[in-house]
């Protein structure tokens, strides 16, 4: 039994199409100075045409096995939390993993709301504690520009799209996830909701015309619950973890508002250097914002090997959660281009196995259907 799940890669994807404050303005009745004095964004990525969140996953995991030096048919787990999955089924971490190539890992994707990247990498961890799997990849994605009302300006100044992407490797040594802390209240499920499309309010005529298939959010309420339980949750896991807060190196929160942060890291007596914030670049990209904030600063280098880090966010359900984690991962080399593009080589060989199996149901299909029926 492994004692430990390392995070060993990490990455990111975010859109290159920009939509600034300025643009929205031209759209809603806002304004620059409006949007940044109530929530600190400045601009947010919009999905192109042709993006979605599986395809924006299949780019952040890519990414991330590469730093991690594993192959896709080495992993054992894809989880994607999303609550904008290409598709009600099949789960989108089945697409990914068939584009990947993951040919030997499970897949499921995990609603949790803006929380789901932390459940997901707390469930992601426990089955590598007890030994169940080795490797995992946990994503976060989003495309909720699709599901973003572009005339309530209320909710169209706060959502982007992304997604981050993080391989966890189960180990021996000492540190990767310590501690998690996961909480849910049900009773706050109508504070931030999506009305329609489900099986309580099938798509329809009145659903379309009464806007019910966008994001419907009470943001005083939700206000409220995240300064609640932000720093609650962050306590918790660090008790958890039988460690002071002062030990955090850097707190990674989720990125839904700055003045949410803010009163957080108030509440918690953490110095604002040790809280990682990219909000005003991305906006609010739910279950991708923590993985995207997390890819960035490891990137950045403003992650060292031993450094205690602490993930924490809220969302949707209501929901709740938060990890902690000893990063033991050092900088990564980077590999020459030839075997960068060596290694590349196993994704177009992924879509040449997927488009061969999808060949040989249809043959098989069509021989059963003009075999003679047995008597």
């Amino acid at each position: 039994m492994s004692s430990y799940a390392h995070v060993v890669g990490w990455g990111k994807y975010v859109p290159a199409r920009v939509l600034t404050n300025d643009d929205l303005a031209r759209m809603v009745d806002t304004s620059d100075e409006w949007i940044r004095e109530r929530s600190g964004i400045r601009e947010r990525r919009l999905a192109a045409d042709d993006e979605t969140t599986a395809t924006m996953s299949i780019a952040a995991a890519r990414q991330a096995l590469e730093v991690a030096g594993l192959k896709p048919a080495q992993l054992d787990l894809v989880i994607v939390a999303t609550v904008t999955p290409d598709q009600l089924f099949p789960a989108t971490a089945c697409l990914v993993q068939d584009a990947l190539g993951a040919t030997r890992a499970a897949a499921f994707d995990l609603s949790a709301g803006c929380t789901g990247f932390i459940y997901g990498l707390a469930i992601a961890a426990h089955l590598l504690r007890a030994g169940v799997y080795r490797t995992a990849l946990v994503i976060g994605a989003e495309t909720l520009s699709r599901i973003t009302d572009w005339t309530a300006r209320e909710t169209c100044v706060l959502f982007g799209d992304g997604a981050g992407a993080v391989v966890l490797r189960a180990g021996e040594n000492e540190g990767g996830v310590l501690a998690s802390v996961l909480g849910a209240d049900g009773s706050g499920g109508e504070l931030l909701e999506l009305p329609a499309g489900g099986s309580r309010l099938p798509a329809s005529h009145k659903t379309v015309a009464e806007r019910l298939h966008f994001i419907h959010m009470k943001g005083r309420e939700v206000f409220r619950f995240a300064v609640r339980v932000v720093p609650l949750a962050t306590q918790q896991v660090m008790q958890q973890a039988g460690l002071p807060l002062e030990a955090i190196d850097l707190l990674i929160p989720h990125q839904a508002n700055q003045r949410i942060i803010e009163a957080a890291v108030r509440a918690l007596g953490l110095p604002a250097e040790r809280v990682y914030t990219n909000l005003d670049r991305y906006g609010n990209t739910s279950s991708a914002s923590i993985p995207i904030a997390l890819s960035e600063a490891a990137e950045n280098g403003q992650i060292d090997a031993g450094d205690l880090v602490v993930c924490v966010g809220f969302g949707a359900g209501l929901t709740w959660g938060a990890v902690a984690l000893r990063w033991t991962r050092p900088q990564p080399v980077p590999l020459p281009r030839w075997r960068r593009t060596l290694w590349r080589l196993v994704y177009p060989l992924a879509w040449l196995r997927s488009r061969l199996r999808r060949l040989w149901r249809r043959v098989m299909a069509l021989f059963v259907r003009e075999a003679p029926e047995s008597r």
